[in-house]
């Protein structure tokens, strides 16, 4: 009998060292996943990123609205008078924009 009770426990033994070994394993990659997890957290939040459950939302910087307004027109003069000098050359006669000897 003694042989009988020994062959019951051996595969029980195996049985839970595959398990232990399972979970050991399964645990090592949940603790992976966390770390990567809080570094991508760290790493958007320096770029205010922020995960929610309803995804990703960026947030903007603080700016002034007038500095943003001053940007924008400068913008808009820039382009208008690139526009206005290649009108200007271009309505120019032929025989303006030919070099004379």
């Amino acid at each position: 009998m003694a042989g009988s009770t020994a062959g019951k426990i051996v595969p029980l033994l195996i049985l839970l060292v595959v398990v232990a070994g399972i979970g050991f394993v399964l645990y090592q990659v949940y603790l992976s996943a966390t770390k990567i997890r809080a570094n991508a957290e760290s790493s958007f939040a320096s770029r205010n990123m922020v995960f929610t459950k309803d995804g990703l939302k960026v947030g903007v910087k603080h700016v002034e609205n007038e500095r943003y307004v001053d940007a924008t027109q400068s913008w808009v003069v820039k382009a208008w008078n690139a526009g206005s000098a290649s009108n200007a050359n271009s309505a120019k006669p032929a025989s303006a924009t030919v070099k004379r000897r």
